[in-house]
């Protein structure tokens, strides 16, 4: 019988690479993608490349008209294969806060010259993230924006992603590999609790029964520290909150669900005891209010939502509603602020692993200053 000989593995192609055009092509290509034209120092750190070796990449560039030299020292590429591509994917209905940051992602990227690729990702769609994340890795954009609330889809996108190599901005959620922009949920929190604290001593004289925590299990631990926060935020204020006097629902951050938790737990209690409420969201508040008001409650509680998201502005404005105030997070502000890190990002400026957004109480005596006229 013959002997049966291996055939040799192919080499690498890695072994014909040719350093030096290596090296300038990673300079052009950074400059092609890059948002503003860069210093030598900046296309240095970027790269890895030592600053004298940019130099001559560059000189030689420039002669043969791939690269410009300005007059400040910078340079840029004279001629781009594309304009840098940023892909959206998130669900874009359902609440106003969505829409509202859709919308000024949009205006951001249109203002920044930059593309944007935008994708809804359904919630209620168990193969959506796979067929999203297929959708930004086929059309090869440079970077990703995740708004996923719903952790598991999150963490599956972010997966796919990172195995192609793309960058990614993950919003409101953390997950693994991506930059975080956001809440800083314990922070926002503890503003809600002090808040809850100072109607309790103003109107019932610091006296109440409970505390009410109307939490999500569909969210992740960072998302769950808003109300961690408002306990915190309560105690700075009032001292002293023993555990037995605190009772956490689960209103799965909708009106419907909420509205039922919280009758529920109305049922168990007698009418006259004070509540003090903090919500996951406005739509977890207005539930809660819906069920308060059925059960002709609403002078035994103080319910503070989070977000301060359309939904929420007509409560907050009435001085007689005990959807005493909401925390504001601002999303239309958050478009110009995730193009801005997308920029840095894509010119691989050292940029910090979470950046927060501003958080403001808004209650009837202020609401108007943000959100005046547009209920």
């Amino acid at each position: 019988m013959p002997k049966v000989r291996n055939k040799p593995a192919p080499p690498s192609t890695a072994s014909y690479r040719v350093g030096t055009l290596d090296k300038g092509l990673l300079v052009l290509e950074l400059l092609e993608k890059g948002t503003r034209p860069l210093r030598i120092q900046e296309i240095a750190a970027a790269t890895g490349i030592q600053r004298l070796s940019v130099f001559r990449l560059l000189c030689t560039l420039a002669e043969r008209g791939y690269v410009e030299r300005l007059q400040d020292r910078k340079y840029r590429a004279t001629s781009r294969r594309r304009r840098s591509l940023i892909g959206y994917c998130a669900p874009l209905t359902g609440t106003a806060f969505r829409v509202d940051l859709a919308e000024s992602l949009r205006v951001a990227a249109l203002d920044a010259g930059l593309d944007l690729l935008v994708i809804d990702n359904d919630e209620g769609d168990s193969t959506a993230s796979t067929r999203n994340a297929a959708l930004l890795i086929d059309a090869k954009v440079d970077l990703a924006i995740l708004f996923q609330p719903v952790e598991w889809i999150g963490h599956a996108m972010a997966d796919h992603l990172l195995r192609s190599s793309i960058p990614f901005i993950t919003v409101e959620v953390p997950l693994q590999g991506g930059l975080y922009f956001g809440a800083n949920n314990f922070q926002a929190g503890r503003l809600a609790g002090q808040v809850l604290a100072r109607f309790a001593a103003k109107t019932w004289k610091g006296r109440f029964d409970e505390v009410v925590l109307v939490e999500s299990s569909l969210t992740s631990a960072n998302l769950a520290a808003r109300l961690a926060g408002a306990l915190v935020g309560l105690r700075a204020v009032l001292g002293p909150v023993d555990e037995s006097r605190v009772a956490h629902l689960d209103g799965q951050a909708h009106v419907d669900s909420s509205r039922d938790a919280m009758a529920a737990f109305l049922k168990r209690t007698k009418k006259g005891e004070r509540l003090l409420i903090g919500c996951f969201n406005d739509q977890t508040a207005i539930g809660v209010l819906q069920a308060v008001r059925a059960a002709g409650r609403e002078p035994d509680v103080a319910i503070v939502g989070q977000n301060a998201a359309e939904e929420s502005w007509a409560e907050i404005r009435n001085p007689r509603s005990r959807f005493i105030a909401s925390i504001a997070y601002f999303p239309e502000r958050y478009g110009s602020r995730l193009i801005e890190l997308a920029q840095s990002s894509l010119n691989r400026e050292q940029v910090p692993p979470a950046v927060y957004t501003e958080h403001r109480v808004l209650d009837s005596s202020n609401i108007d200053r943000f959100y005046g006229g547009l209920a």
